[in-house]
């Protein structure tokens, strides 16, 4: 029997009938599966916690820097060379927390959270052991120079009294440095200008030999941070110590060349309480519990101000007091030609010579210049947002906002911007991220970030 319904349709528009019926019919299912829904089962999906890290990654994928592929079969049909957009690592989810991360040349090391304590993993180019020694599975376990996926770092032959404990990395060319819960260093990888504390051994084999220094200073160490080939570690008593390739005054001691021996880098900082040291490349900043800056190092694109106009290599810290105009500066980043600082009001300022930040028509500037705080976020709807740190690469730069959204702007090799496409990018651009950005560490082409989820 049919409806009142579908019989005034059929009345109206005969034509319609088998349509009508079967419209009818659907939509009497469709009333019965509403009747019935409460006898579906629940699917419970996982909700994020406050606590829950993510790390993603993009960039040059080809190195195995981006650790994202466990089949060399896998890496070839999807990467060709490059990520445009941050993806989720896999590696970062369930059994492995990560609390650190650092971005080399071409390698990426990790902090891995472990019930019987923190261990450090690496994934990317090993070929002078940075990576330590990671073995092909099978029968001839013939040692590899390139992963593709993270694996743990033997540091078993360091020679500490205690376990170690690792709570900080940091990554240079081809070097890493790993801070100890007790204010040791280990550096492991190539030393062939003495940036792993040690004698330099002449012709040594990094790869297949890889040896863990342990580096022990008058006083503990409280932040780690790699150079091109040179290295940096900060005291507690707000001391710098360095050694390394210093033919541009890298190692800020007084002196050029090679220097194996850890010693203090003084000159205008000595007696200061240096909270920062930064360096990418061959130029360094520091700043003290003052705010003021300080610089050192290679200087041939202005980034050391007047204090190198007779020398562009100062091998001693230098006081810049072409800074005092941004304030009290709380964050600083060194990149290879160009440097950046940030205030406590949350601005950030450029200069030196590249891609500023300005636009593509501003390629120089002598001296600290604002970046304006809108490209930040700063706005009508947030007039309080601000920048809350910052980091760069050898040409490509990053800040993180305190709503944790991240900004980026520079060179965009191989899409380490994260924004899409290989275009560079001449001012600072929101990248779309899923998650809370609370670590960015840039590479020569790639770049990781540490996050919390949305909760």
């Amino acid at each position: 029997m049919q409806s009142a319904v579908q019989s005034a349709c059929f009345r109206q528009l005969p034509g319609c009938a088998q349509t009508c019926t079967r419209w009818y019919a659907t939509s009497n299912r469709r009333s019965v599966l509403r009747q019935d829904v409460s006898r579906l089962p629940v699917h419970r999906f996982p909700v994020a916690k406050p606590n829950d890290t993510r790390v993603y990654v993009w960039g040059l994928a080809a190195t195995g820097a981006l650790g994202m592929q466990t089949s060399l079969k896998k890496q070839a049909q999807i990467f060709t060379d490059f990520v445009q957009h941050p993806s989720r690592l896999s590696f970062a989810e369930g059994r492995h927390t990560v609390a650190d991360v650092a971005a080399g040349y071409g390698f990426t090391v990790y902090v891995v959270e472990k019930s019987d304590g923190p261990e450090v993993w690496g994934t990317g180019i090993n070929t002078d052991g940075q990576l330590g020694v990671q073995k092909a599975p099978g029968p001839h376990k013939k040692p590899l120079e390139l992963t593709i996926y993270p694996a743990p770092i033997d540091l078993s032959s360091a020679k500490t009294e205690q376990r170690n404990r690792v709570v900080q990395v940091s990554a240079g060319r081809a070097h890493v440095l790993a801070l100890t819960e007790d204010g040791s260093v280990l550096a492991w990888g190539n030393n062939a200008y003495g940036q792993c504390g040690r004698k330099i051994v002449t012709e040594e084999d990094y790869f297949r030999n890889p040896v863990v220094n342990t580096i022990r200073l008058e006083e503990p160490v409280q932040a780690i941070e790699c150079g091109q080939d040179h290295s940096l570690m900060l005291t507690k008593a707000g001391r710098v110590y360095s050694c390394g390739w210093s033919d541009d005054g890298q190692a800020g001691q007084g002196r050029y060349g090679l220097i194996d021996t850890p010693g203090p880098a003084e000159g205008d900082m000595k007696g200061e309480r240096v909270v920062k040291v930064s360096s990418s490349c061959d130029t360094i900043l520091a700043i003290n519990d003052k705010g003021d800056l300080f610089g050192w190092g290679n200087s041939e694109y202005g980034q050391l101000g007047d204090v190198a106009q007779d020398n562009p290599q100062i091998n001693i810290p230098r006081y810049l007091p072409f800074a005092k105009e941004c304030g009290k500066i709380v964050d600083i980043a060194a990149a290879g030609s160009y440097c950046l600082a940030l205030n406590e009001h949350g601005d950030v300022f450029s200069w030196g010579y590249g891609i500023l930040g300005f636009g593509p028509e501003v390629q120089h500037r002598p001296t600290p210049t604002r970046i304006p705080p809108a490209l930040f976020g700063r706005n009508e709807f947030s007039p309080n947002a601000k920048v809350i740190s910052i980091a760069c690469g050898i040409t490509h730069s990053a800040a993180i906002n305190d709503q944790h959204d991240l900004y980026m702007w520079g060179h965009n090799r191989y899409a380490c911007l994260g924004l899409g496409h290989k275009n560079d990018q001449f001012f600072p651009l929101k990248v779309a991220l899923n998650a809370r950005v609370h670590k960015v560490t840039c590479g020569v082409d790639h770049t990781i970030t540490l996050c919390k989820a949305f909760v």
